[in-house]
């Protein structure tokens, strides 16, 4: 951990929350009781219920009860740590069955750590509380590791993840996405003129212009490098892509920074390739990278400063 993140930077803003998974009422009653006032409480009292719950509102640690009727905390945790969304949750096992062999398949399955049965109430406060400060941390490292450190977007390696799960996630429900590519016009030529500081201001100035029109969580805006930036559209068909890509192409126009090098306008343009697919099982989503990439390079042809786009078929 650098030396340089403060131990409060930390910590979450918002309260963090525990999902508290037992078949026995008592057992969800006390544990409940622990923490109401500290964290957002989440209870279930079965297996199945506990999973529908931490995939619809991931926690931020699941108290689990190692031996309940039907599934098993067991399966339970090997399901979360097979999840991409759940896989990062901390675990902890609640269990009267305390042997050696029990605690060691608990650890070898995920688990963070293995609380016996009966309980003391303090000792299980404070091993929640260490298990979610170091989910803080590492969710922290996360952050910074998906983060382009210059605009605060998303950089190139959270786009590709984030392109691929939303691209199996559409062609499983049958929708469309769409993907805007973008460039800084003649940004060389920025650079050349101005210097490299008012370079790293000009891209910062775009990014954050371009981010005040993305409108929906699901929706990323990100650097993809350079001079260069990606927008990716969920659940988006063509007609709604080529809008959005109108909306930042106006938003970075209108911030009006000189640009004496620009062959467009006497201020910073981007140039924009859309290309919009209706995916299906087993289709690659390079074909919508390929596709945008295309559309770019026709905008940056056909004069910059302007959006060109495409819709392509399922492979």
């Amino acid at each position: 951990m650098p030396d340089d993140i403060e131990e409060d930077a930390l910590a979450p803003v918002r309260r963090s929350s525990v999902l508290i998974v037992d078949d026995q009422a008592a057992v969800l009653q006390t544990l409940y009781q622990l923490f109401k006032d500290t964290y957002e409480v989440f209870v279930a009292t079965s297996g199945a219920q506990a999973l529908s719950r931490a995939k619809v509102n991931p926690p931020d640690l699941v108290l689990l009860d190692m031996v309940m009727p039907g599934m098993t905390g067991m399966e339970v945790c090997r399901q979360l740590k097979e999840d991409p969304e759940t896989q990062n949750i901390p675990v902890i096992f609640l269990t009267g069955n305390c042997s050696v062999d029990d605690e060691a398949r608990a650890l070898d399955a995920g688990a963070a750590d293995f609380i016996s049965k009966p309980f003391n109430p303090r000792i299980v406060s404070v091993r929640v509380n260490t298990q979610l400060r170091l989910k803080a941390k590492s969710d922290l490292l996360r952050r910074i590791a998906r983060t382009d450190a210059l605009t605060g977007l998303g950089n190139r390696r959270h786009f590709n993840s984030t392109l691929f799960k939303e691209w199996r996630r559409c062609a499983r429900n049958s929708l469309p996405i769409s993907l805007v590519f973008i460039d800084v016009d003649f940004f060389k030529r920025f650079n050349d003129i101005y210097g490299h500081p008012m370079g790293d201001y000009c891209l910062s100035s775009v990014a954050s212009a371009m981010k005040s029109r993305m409108w929906r969580p699901a929706d990323l805006l990100a650097r993809f490098g350079g001079e260069e930036f990606v927008c990716l559209l969920p659940e988006t068909p063509l007609k709604g892509a080529i809008h959005k890509a109108q909306e930042l192409e106006a938003a970075v126009r209108d911030l009006a920074i000189s640009h004496e090098g620009s062959s467009v306008a006497p201020v910073v343009t981007i140039s924009l390739g859309v290309a919009a697919a209706l995916p299906a099982q087993g289709d690659d989503p390079e074909t919508l990278i390929d596709a945008a990439d295309r559309m770019l390079y026709e905008s940056k042809a056909g004069g910059r400063g302007q959006v060109r786009s495409v819709e392509i078929t399922s492979a």
